[in-house]
């Protein structure tokens, strides 16, 4: 199917164990039609069992307007020292990452690749019924994810991965890296939090999170001191996970979009949520501004060929390696994270290393506003009228409109800056006027 990736094999349970199906991977030595992550014991198995159930039902629900979903493929990175698993939820306003850290197995060695992953219903009745004291072996290779306690059968069919997953990891990993740390929370506050949230199908009210002497102060109307939770049904699959949450971390950025890490017994779960439970990740446009810069796809494609699935990208590897400043590097690797490349981990405050195919090119390519601002560069439709104003010819039949710049700030007269502002990313006559700056001045 156009735009998804079909995996290699069904999942599988049996009475050998249970065997989660994988795609063909990408790793550090190239395209491997029989990837091998990962052979050893869960220490925790109820923790990885619950985490990959939570992530389960994220990716199968729907929070705005409620209604379940078919869709359960994580995409799953292994870095050398943790497996990683990601999804987002059926209406893309919920990111999940189960880093499941290395001294969480025994036995064996993490390797490094990029896969998808297949949970069917079985598989998860299987998961869900796993008891605390079972001992639980693993393989993760292309013939699946098996486990050693299960003694019935079943077989799920292939799936395919969204490819609007793609879109939404670019602006997720620009996004994430515009947040900043709100909120440390112990082991009794985060649980706290977990216990107030409402169910998935509740309605979205925001949850306000006040810091108090005697502990976090949960309420339904803001504080001076709080933090906004938009939509905190949208954090109730983590449920399962309540008696092993050690604490948690709240994240937050001027756009009202946040995340919650909750850290778990070698193993933590981040969240990202949009600032409303009807807004996606794949629409934010926090990437336009990086992506408008024309020399962006070869220093991507520069650093790309660097990169070898480190869990930890050093920036400054990197810069001495291929010779390009800081603010270059910066951008290339916005434009490898629009390709799904690289992701943006706020534990350790920097990109690490996923590998999907695609194409650089891509990059522009699923940009609407940025490719309309090029055609408006092109069509001479930019023009600067004063010290710090630009008006921008409509096209199409569109209205024109009034670009200023200047201060550390930007603005718009279109119908669509008045209604997003800047929380969504630039519109198409201030990328347009970034454009036309850039040409100007190279």
């Amino acid at each position: 199917m156009s735009g998804q990736r079909s995996f290699a094999g069904p999942s599988v349970l049996d009475e050998q164990g249970l065997a989660l199906g994988l795609a063909p991977a990408l790793t550090p030595q190239g395209f491997d039609q029989d990837p091998s992550f990962f052979t050893g014991f869960a220490v925790r198995p109820i923790v990885l069992a619950r985490g990959l159930l939570t992530l389960a039902d994220i990716t199968a629900s729907r929070y705005f307007q409620y209604t379940p979903s078919s869709q359960r493929d994580p995409v799953l990175t292994a870095n050398g020292d943790r497996l990683r698993a990601e999804c987002f939820s059926a209406c893309n306003s919920v990111y999940a990452r189960l880093d499941l850290l290395a001294p969480g197995f025994d036995g064996g060695d993490i390797a490094h690749g990029t896969t998808n992953v297949d949970l069917g219903p079985d598989i998860r009745a299987l998961l869900a019924g796993l008891g605390r004291a079972e001992l639980l072996r693993l393989r993760v290779g292309s013939d699946g994810l098996h486990a050693a306690t299960p003694a019935a059968q079943a077989s799920e069919r292939p799936v395919n991965m969204p490819d609007r997953w793609v879109r939404a990891l670019g602006n997720l990993a620009e996004g994430h890296r515009a947040l900043a740390p709100a909120l440390e929370l112990g082991a009794a506050d985060a649980r706290a939090l977990l216990a107030e949230v409402p169910a998935a199908s509740a309605a979205g009210k925001t949850l306000w999170l006040t810091p108090a002497r005697s502990g976090l102060r949960l309420g339904t109307r803001p504080t001076p001191t709080g933090i906004s939770l938009p939509g905190p049904h949208r954090l109730s699959a983590a449920k399962r996970l309540l008696t092993h949450v050690r604490g948690a971390a709240l994240y937050t950025g001027d756009a009202g979009s946040l995340a919650v890490e909750f850290r778990l017994p070698d193993a933590r779960l981040t969240l990202g949520l949009t600032a409303e439970a009807w807004q996606g990740h794949s629409g934010e446009g926090a990437l336009l501004g990086q992506l408008a810069a024309p020399e962006r796809l070869a220093d991507a494609e520069l650093l790309g060929a660097l990169l070898a699935f480190e869990p930890v990208i050093d920036l400054g590897r990197l810069q001495r390696e291929s010779g390009l400043s800081a603010e270059r590097a910066t951008g290339a690797l916005a434009v490898l994270a629009a390709s799904g490349r690289v992701g943006w981990d706020l534990h350790d405050g920097a990109h690490f290393h996923r590998e999907l195919p695609d194409h650089p090119e891509r990059a522009t390519r699923d940009q609407p506003r940025l490719v309309r601002a090029r055609r408006l560069v092109a069509a001479g439709l930019v023009r600067a009228t004063g010290p710090g104003e630009w008006t921008v010819t409509g096209d199409g039949g569109s209205s024109d409109a009034t670009v200023r710049t200047g201060a550390g700030s930007a603005s718009c007269s279109c119908t669509w800056f008045l209604r997003h502002g800047s929380g969504r990313g630039p519109c198409a006559h201030l990328l347009a006027v970034q454009l036309t700056t850039r040409e100007t001045h190279a």
